[in-house]
């Protein structure tokens, strides 16, 4: 399976309301599994709606899959931006990891680090707001 369609998959699965997947063929397996939201708490991946006009600016950049948000290449690196980091388009603002691969977040254009909307180690849902950025 390319990673392409492991990563479709799983979005499927997140946005569905399943809580359990196992999928299997020519030998590779996939199994996805949700934990269900305690009563009365929101799910992990719920976060404070986003105005529309800020989406059409682009001024927040948001998690492309379900994972944990790593904010450092690893623990004891410095982390890859902090607020009023000046970034280009494509440079690494964050990783995503899932299922035990680390998806790195690059930057959508050319742009000034606002503010980290989460925190390292913590995880985030499809959508998520991750940061809010300012083009340059």
């Amino acid at each position: 399976m390319e990673l392409q369609d492991l990563y479709g998959l799983m979005d499927r699965f997140a946005a569905s309301g399943l809580m359990a997947l196992e999928w299997e063929r020519e030998g590779e397996r996939v199994a996805l599994r949700k934990e269900p939201a305690a009563v009365g708490t929101a799910p992990a991946a719920v976060s404070a709606p986003v105005p529309q006009e800020q989406k059409d600016q682009g001024d927040v950049v948001t998690a492309p899959l379900v994972g944990v948000f790593y904010a450092a290449p690893a623990p004891e690196e410095p982390p890859f931006v902090t607020p009023g980091a000046q970034v280009k388009k494509g440079a690494a603002l964050c990783l995503i990891e899932a299922m035990k691969m680390m998806s790195e977040i690059p930057a959508p254009m050319d742009c000034v680090v606002e503010e980290i909307l989460v925190k390292d180690g913590e995880a985030v849902g499809y959508g998520a707001p991750l940061f809010r950025i300012r083009r340059v």
